[in-house]
């Protein structure tokens, strides 16, 4: 019997049981606003997109969920059940010196995507579980996509910076900064200075577009 977790905007998430373990099951849900068909080869394609980029991203060297089973015709994946914390809820309930080597690991992985063309495309706090050592896990690859631009690269990195400022206000500069640390780990401090050159011209787009 499966119960329902968490409801998205696109997909439901479900705790169930796969051969008598825990496992997650993510449904995209049909929108009755498009064309059956059309709707239905849709959620196909992004059900498939999703299991394919999670595959990915374990060869990149980055921690996720195993996939278990895909019935895309239903918009359905199976996938491992990860027990651990939002890395969201750990930056609320912790002092900023416990984690610093949690936000180190946040820009390693991160790197590690982007070096193999993984652009993630919804980097938030809550798009990360932590399980005990530490460990660092990446969840919901729905809106992932394959590029090496430097835009693409860095726009992944606003997307991380703008969560931690919405949500962690108080400690997000320095976890930014730390996450950067990491990136420059794996991709190198010239990758990085690029990168932090073209997030800010991102800023000044978004300052000069915003409707006052």
């Amino acid at each position: 019997m499966e119960r329902l977790i968490r409801k998205g905007a696109e997909a439901d998430i479900y705790l169930g049981e796969l051969f008598g373990r825990k496992a997650i099951l993510k449904i995209r849900k049909p929108k009755p606003y498009r064309q059956p068909d059309l709707d239905s080869g849709i959620r196909k394609r992004r059900t498939l997109h999703e299991a394919s980029f999670l595959v990915d991203a374990r060869k990149a060297g980055v921690s996720t969920p195993l996939v278990y089973f895909i019935d895309p015709d239903k918009a359905e994946i199976v996938m491992q059940y990860i027990k651990g914390k939002r890395l969201k809820e750990i930056i609320s309930d912790s002092k900023q010196s416990d984690i610093d080597t949690l936000y180190s690991e946040v820009g390693r992985s991160i790197a590690k995507l982007h070096k193999d063309s993984i652009i993630h495309g919804d980097l938030t706090t809550s798009n990360f579980l932590v399980i005990k050592n530490d460990v660092l896990v990446f969840i919901d690859f729905g809106l992932a996509f394959s590029s090496q631009r430097l835009e693409d690269k860095a726009v992944d990195l606003h997307l991380m910076k703008e969560a931690l400022t919405s949500a962690h206000s108080k400690v997000a500069d320095k976890a930014f900064s730390k996450i950067l640390e990491g990136y420059s780990e794996v991709a190198g401090v010239k990758m990085v200075k690029d990168l932090v050159k073209k997030v800010r011209e991102i800023e000044r787009r978004g300052r000069y577009t915003r409707v006052e």
